[in-house]
């Protein structure tokens, strides 16, 4: 995936955020950790989602640095705990 797609999420005016990090939810969905301290779910659930790279830790990496809109900068949330 593209940086330029995984970018495509929430709102055309939310800000970019680099990706930092990954974790799991107490569900074992995979969220994103953006360099604003914001998480965002990057979950793979054909056919709505195609996030293949989620599945694997090589993929998760070649994610990082990638970019994701921050719908919860766009409404000037504080960082996630």
């Amino acid at each position: 995936m593209s940086a330029a797609a995984a970018s495509r999420s929430g709102s055309d005016t939310a800000p970019l955020r680099e990706i930092v990090g990954f974790r799991q939810d107490d569900e074992g969905q995979w969220v994103a950790r953006l360099a604003c301290g914001h998480g965002q779910h990057v979950r793979h659930l054909p056919p709505w989602q195609i996030r293949t790279w989620t599945q694997s830790a090589a993929g998760r990496d070649a994610m990082l640095g990638s970019r994701l809109r921050c719908r919860k900068c766009e409404r000037g949330e504080p960082p996630d705990a």
